[in-house]
Order: C-alpha cells, then sequence, then structure tokens
C-alpha cells in the first residue's frame, strides 16, 4: 500500500458526516467546513449530522444519497459512525477519512487535535489507501420477502431474549461443515476481527488476508472453534432451533429469525476505500490500541490513585 499521488483537486467535493450522538460535535465540525471551504472544497453535510449539530450554512444531502454527490467523505466521531456511513457509499467508491471522536478508533485514525495539520497533506495527495472487504448478508425467512444488507465488521446470529441457546447448521460453498449449539455465529471481516470477534474469542486478521472468520459466541460444546475460510466462500446459517433468534449486520441492521430460516454471507461485489496519514501501519495501530508494547507492570500505572489494588495470594 503506497502512498498515492494527488492535489487537492483530486476530492472538489467534501462530505462532512458526524457522530450524531456527541455533545461537542458543532464546533470541530464547523472548524473542518472552514478549513475544507479555505481550500476551494465543496462541502456537503450529511443531513442528521447537520441537524444534530445546528449547522444551516452548508448543502446536505441524506446519507443513503450522499456517495452520489461526493468525491471523498470525512468522518468525524468513533468507529460506529464510520460503519454506518461506509455501508452507504461503497457502491459509489467513494473512499473515507477517519477523524478520532470516539474511545478506541481502530477505523477512525487521525487525532481530533491534529485534525486539519493530517487533512491538509491527505488532501494534498500524501496518504495510504486501504481497501476493506464488505459482506452481503441475504435473508430468507418464511412468510417474509427476502431481505439484505451489507456488513463491514461482521454479521452475526444470535440467540433473542429468552436466554435459550440457538442450534444453527452451517454450509460453506454448499457443503454441510457443522451443526453449532451457542449464543450464537459470527461471521468477521478482517476489519470486524477487532470487534465483536474478539471478544468472543476469535483471531485478529490482517486486512490484507483474503479470509473471513467463524466465531462461535459462547458454544455448549468445547471443540467448537473459530475458524478461518476464504473471503470467496458463500456461508450458509439455518436455524434449526430458536424461534426469537435474530441477525444483525454491524450491529445496525437486524432482522429477526425463526426455525428454518436461512442467512447467507458472502463478499459485497464492492469495497470499502479507507485512506489513512502516510506512514500507516496497521501493526503501530493495533500495538497502541491494545497495549500490546506494555510490561505486565505498566498496567498499574494507569490505575488512578484511588482504585484498591488487586488482592494477591502467598504462595505456600
Amino acid at each position: 500500500m503506497a502512498a498515492m499521488p494527488g492535489s487537492p483537486e483530486r476530492f472538489p467535493r467534501v462530505a462532512l458526516v458526524g457522530r450524531h450522538a456527541s455533545p461537542d460535535l458543532a464546533a470541530p465540525l464547523a472548524r473542518l467546513a472552514a478549513f475544507l471551504e479555505g481550500r476551494g472544497h465543496h462541502v456537503v453535510f450529511e443531513e442528521e449530522t447537520a441537524r444534530c449539530a445546528a449547522i444551516a450554512a452548508h448543502a446536505t444531502a441524506p446519507a443513503a444519497r450522499i456517495g452520489e454527490l461526493v468525491d471523498l467523505a470525512v468522518v468525524l466521531g468513533g468507529d460506529g459512525t464510520m460503519l454506518s456511513i461506509a455501508r452507504h457509499i461503497a457502491p459509489f467508491d467513494v473512499p473515507l477519512i477517519g477523524i478520532n471522536q470516539g474511545r478506541l478508533g481502530f477505523l477512525t485514525d487521525i487525532p481530533l487535535a491534529q485534525m486539519e495539520a493530517v487533512l491538509g497533506a491527505m488532501l494534498e495527495g500524501r496518504y495510504v489507501e486501504e481497501p476493506r472487504t464488505l459482506l452481503k448478508a441475504s435473508i430468507e425467512r418464511a412468510g417474509h420477502p427476502p431481505a439484505s444488507a451489507l456488513a463491514l465488521n461482521d454479521v452475526v446470529v444470535n440467540r433473542g431474549n429468552s436466554g435459550s441457546m440457538i442450534d444453527v447448521a452451517v454450509d460453506i460453498d454448499g457443503r454441510f461443515v457443522f451443526s453449532l449449539r451457542a449464543d450464537g455465529l459470527i461471521v468477521s471481516t478482517p476489519t470486524g476481527t477487532t470487534a465483536y470477534a474478539l471478544s468472543a474469542g476469535g483471531p485478529i486478521i490482517d486486512p490484507e488476508v483474503k479470509a473471513l472468520a467463524l466465531v462461535p459466541v459462547a458454544p455448549h460444546a468445547l471443540t467448537h472453534r473459530p475458524i478461518a475460510v476464504a473471503e470467496s466462500a458463500v456461508i450458509a446459517i439455518v436455524i434449526e432451533r430458536g424461534n426469537d433468534a435474530a441477525v444483525n449486520c454491524d450491529g445496525q441492521a437486524h432482522f429477526p429469525l425463526a426455525e428454518n430460516d436461512r442467512v447467507t454471507v458472502q463478499r459485497a461485489p464492492y469495497v470499502s476505500r479507507f485512506l489513512h496519514p502516510e506512514g500507516h501501519d496497521h501493526f503501530a495501530m493495533l500495538r497502541a490500541k491494545l497495549h500490546w508494547s506494555e510490561a505486565p507492570g505498566d498496567a498499574s500505572a494507569r490505575r488512578p490513585a484511588s482504585a484498591p489494588r488487586p488482592r494477591t495470594t502467598a504462595r505456600r
């Protein structure tokens, strides 16, 4: 992944998308809009972002139409904001830049305090482009028309509010693979392996690896382990037991499921294009976000002084 040559004219029209629930949204968005307009870019605000930030002096468009109107989308928020807009604009091949106003920020990697300096260099062509796989979930349910949704992180089939485990049968490329009794099953892209799949014990997959991860959630049998399959695989999940099951895509698109309903997951026909600052390194980002470089004693330095020290048991 090399830095791409370019100039500000590469992106004459720029969309701004913000984290809707943030109380501190208006000021940095206004700063960002003024910065871009000062460089000659035409700014379009995502409609709900403009409403939540009380911004009225710029053109707006709904999220579903942003991709038709701009050459670049800049997202100010957290990974959830990035996931939401990425699914809307991927079919239009519009790249994304993320400015982190959230917590970890695996996808939004520019610090808010440095946004003008870093973004200015990127708009001049000093950036690294990284394509990210998208999933398409097709849902077949008795008594309902077929439905589909996209996911950048994961497609999750899970139990409902009753608390009972669900039973599912899994086929890959038309071949039966296993039956599973569990709280759920995650089908994750490499991007999503640092999200829900990671907390369920799945592996972290480098985005350059063309693979998907299948990660059981609290399986009844301990022999069920995460597996990696080819990115080209077509994965079919059939509900065998569990009348209050559901499927969700990136935690944002939800569909209830009943017994014999089927969810088919496969690679979408397009990708999400992420632009990172020049010199971006995926593993350096993981080290920073997951504190991989800390010695075991370093964690105690971050504990507030008022926090009780953990109890230890002397060895006999």
